[in-house]
């Protein structure tokens, strides 16, 4: 129980951190936000309970299958918050959009011979 306590502290920290950042440097804030820390630190727990490395590798490839229809998101928020909708409706409407493409790519994946 102290593991996963230590874990989510460590992971939050690191949320706290860059919104802390980006606060104050907007540009700094998505540097750090873009960093895969999310991804190592569960490379790194997943490794530290299980050392094996095959389930760090699917993990490793899995978060880079995913990551590709998460990034239309990161355009579209900006643009809709600088078309003037609202922040809320942009984030819901940028939710769905990501959501959708992660069932696509549920979807695509087995037809293009990727292993999720």
């Amino acid at each position: 129980m102290l593991y996963f306590v230590i874990k989510a502290l460590l992971s939050g920290a690191i949320v706290a951190a860059v919104s802390e950042i980006a606060r104050r440097y907007p540009t700094w804030g998505g540097l750090v936000a873009s960093l895969p820390l999310t991804s190592l630190l569960a490379m790194l727990w997943l490794w530290r309970d299980t050392s094996d490395p095959e389930r760090v590798a699917g993990l490793s490839m899995g978060a880079f299958w995913f990551i590709l229809p998460s990034l239309p998101m990161f355009a579209a928020l900006p643009a809709l918050l600088r078309c003037g909708v609202g922040f809320w409706l942009s984030l819901a409407i940028v939710v769905a959009g990501t959501l959708a493409l992660y069932a696509l790519m549920f979807w695509a994946a087995p037809r293009l011979g990727l292993k999720l």
